[in-house]
């Protein structure tokens, strides 16, 4: 999955925790850990350029549910979409929906000097 942010990833990091490879190394992963425990979430960084982020299973699920919701919202949109479609096209596929649509499209507009815009036009 691909995610785009709205500021450089650069960015995005500066504001969290940071720690260096060489004390991953050193303090091993208990240390590790113990950074990740007291912040939630940390990035290493080797040479001082961001390398990973390593969350807490908290900060996880928290972005997960995030992602959950956003994702569940993009379906309700859909789903409205999707009706306002089934309504316009059953109005289509009613008898007579041609006849009358050719009434129009023969009949020419009468706008008289003004512009007619909305969802029925």
């Amino acid at each position: 999955m691909s995610m785009t942010f709205a500021a450089s990833p650069r960015d995005v990091f500066a504001e969290l925790p940071r720690t260096p490879a060489s004390d991953v190394k050193r303090l091993g992963w208990r240390g590790l850990m113990k950074a990740v425990r007291s912040n939630g979430k940390t990035v290493i960084t080797n040479h001082n350029e961001p390398e990973a982020v390593i969350l807490s299973t908290g900060e996880y699920a928290g972005m997960m549910q995030i992602v959950q919701q956003a994702s569940a919202n993009t379906e309700l949109a859909l789903a409205a979409l999707r009706q306002r479609f089934d309504q316009r096209l059953t109005t289509l596929q009613a008898s007579g929906a041609g006849e009358r649509l050719r009434a129009v499209m023969q009949g020419g507009a009468k706008l008289e000097g003004k512009v007619k815009v909305g969802a029925s036009y």
